[in-house]
């Protein structure tokens, strides 16, 4: 164990040096401090030089609500989505947490595993990275990104929507979309900013008319640090919030 301190770019360099040693480095702390601080290092230290490395934050975007802005983390897969080569994992359960964390150790790629402390009831998500359907409908489909999913089953439930469940969200499943849509009416519901994955969907759907709507963490910065159920509620992510989205966009 290598502890750098609060020197969060040094902390990139350390594990871009290891990997360039032949190491296999794990790397955790707070989303902010492990993508957004450090993103030059993230670029040219991981992906310039073309090594691999293990990212595991804790907290995810707001999961320790008494830290504020500077712990907050919703901005952190839209970052890794403006680089290449980035496998990256929202696990909803433990269970996931852990082969995830397995299989990237005994990998040589660039993986990001995102953690902050809600879980699902019990594992959804497949070893191969595929998305696991969970309920069949016909009036749309509703795409529940890790730890959202027991949420998005609650306020689906009587609906006539099928409900899928990803855990790794890059590659993005463009297979698994297309081949169990049925209408093409789409709703993707992520624990992060607000439409991260919408480019995602459009691209698998490109020659589909399709109507899209990104769920997740809205922009703006809140000020009170409140509960981490208060930000649910704030940012509609509760199971009420969700059921009146659902409401709005499917009718």
């Amino acid at each position: 164990v290598v502890n750098v301190g609060i020197r969060e770019q040094t902390m990139i360099g350390v594990a871009g040096g290891m990997a360039l040693a032949g190491l296999r480095p794990i790397v955790h702390t707070f989303p902010p401090f492990l993508i957004e601080r450090p993103f030059e290092q993230v670029k040219l230290d991981l992906g310039h030089q073309d090594v691999g490395a293990i990212l595991v934050s804790s907290g995810g975007s707001y999961g320790w609500p008494q830290g504020g802005e500077t712990h907050f983390g919703q901005r952190d897969v839209a970052l890794l989505d403006t680089l290449d080569g980035w496998t990256v994992q929202v696990p909803g359960h433990v269970e996931e947490v852990e082969w995830m964390l397995r299989a990237a150790a005994a990998s040589e790629d660039r993986v990001y595993i995102r953690l902050d402390g809600t879980s699902n009831d019990r594992p959804y998500g497949l070893s191969d990275g595929s998305m696991t359907g969970l309920q069949q409908g016909n009036s749309g489909t509703v795409i529940s990104v890790g730890p959202m999913t027991d949420r998005v089953l609650a306020a689906a439930t009587g609906r006539d929507v099928t409900v899928l469940h990803a855990s790794t969200i890059r590659p993005f499943d463009s297979h698994t979309l297309r081949e169990i849509l049925t209408e093409p009416d789409v709703m993707i519901v992520e624990p992060y900013l607000a439409g991260t994955s919408v480019p995602q969907i459009n691209r698998a759907l490109a020659d589909v008319r399709h109507r899209l709507r990104g769920i997740g963490v809205e922009p703006g910065e809140r000020r009170k640090y409140g509960t981490v159920a208060e930000h649910d509620r704030a940012n509609g992510l509760d199971v009420e919030g969700l059921s009146r989205s659902m409401d709005e966009f499917f009718g």
